[in-house]
């Protein structure tokens, strides 16, 4: 097929929700709007996509039907890139994949962001008193819009497969910058600048909000082989949590943004990996997502 350039008028449909991807966009020129059910009576603009971002990704990197559909803006020109070439591409256009990464990771703190307004409404909701409900249903409308045309997808968990295959590509690969940490060693800490992603290659790591305190909470843990810190790589902004090791033989590589251009020559399976675990983590947050909204919906909802 080959990488092209194509055309779409105003009005136009680039990609269609539920199809099956074998491609993906990056904008070029104009604009183009984000829809869930498009057509439909109850369609709902989730997003509008300006020039050099990309769009149809997750349907390649996770090999997943289309979870929207894009329509143009106005007269606009994607560049379209075959699933297949995806390696080839990057290798040629390592900016671009620093560009995609950030773009992905732009996206996970995003969806973060609105997952917490839902968690936090619902906390909210489940303390208050009728008489508060509506004015704490309004600070969260846009959040109910997207649910309701979202909820066909809260039981569609994101698959693993492909995740876990991608990282045990990697288990024998020539290894970068891997350090050791002994049980109870912070890797990085809640409020500190990040300066790259990790990949845990051994060992066990815990991921703390509020470390050290009366409100400790633990987020997850992790076990080898997974992806952590990865807005340290793609976002200027502080840590949200603290990670701990919590194994004596806990063995962590160090991905700095400088070295991307590197390992996509090197070892073209760990970007893969990357990129599907960032793909993975924005699909499961965004249905823990549909399900918070879902709850506050059906329990909640004024009528």
């Amino acid at each position: 097929m080959g990488i092209v350039e194509k055309s779409f008028n105003n009005g136009e449909v680039i990609v269609k929700e539920g199809e099956n991807g074998t491609s993906f966009f990056r904008l070029i020129e104009g604009s183009a709007n984000v829809f869930a059910d498009y057509g439909k009576k109850d369609q709902f603009r989730l997003a509008v996509l300006n020039a050099g971002e990309f769009f149809g990704e997750m349907a390649i990197i996770e090999e997943y039907p289309r979870s929207a559909t894009i329509v143009a803006n106005s007269r606009v020109t994607v560049m379209e890139i075959p699933g297949d070439e995806l390696t080839s591409f990057f290798t040629e256009n390592p900016d671009m994949l620093i560009d995609l990464i950030k773009h992905l990771g732009a996206r996970v703190q995003s969806m973060s962001n609105d997952y917490e307004d839902a968690k936090n409404l619902l906390d909210n909701l489940r303390e208050s008193d009728a008489g508060k409900k509506k004015s704490l249903f309004s600070k969260i409308k846009k959040h109910m819009n997207i649910y309701q045309s979202n909820k066909d997808s809260a039981n569609l968990e994101p698959g693993t497969a492909k995740l876990i295959d991608a990282f045990e590509k990697i288990t024998d690969e020539a290894s970068g910058n891997i350090w050791p940490y002994e049980n109870g060693s912070v890797i990085y800490s809640e409020g500190e600048y990040g300066e790259g992603l990790y990949i845990l290659r051994n060992g066990k790591v815990g991921i703390y909000k509020n470390y050290g305190t009366a409100d400790q909470v633990k987020l997850e843990d992790l076990s080898a082989i997974s992806v952590f810190g990865e807005m340290g790589i793609v976002s200027e902004e502080t840590r949200t949590a603290t990670a701990v090791a919590e194994d004596n033989e806990t063995y962590i590589e160090i991905i700095y943004q400088k070295d991307l251009e590197a390992i996509i020559n090197l070892c073209p399976v760990k970007v893969e990996a990357i990129l599907r675990h960032l793909s993975y983590r924005l699909r499961k947050i965004n249905i823990d997502f549909i399900r918070t909204c879902k709850e506050i919906t059906e329990t909640y909802e004024q009528k």
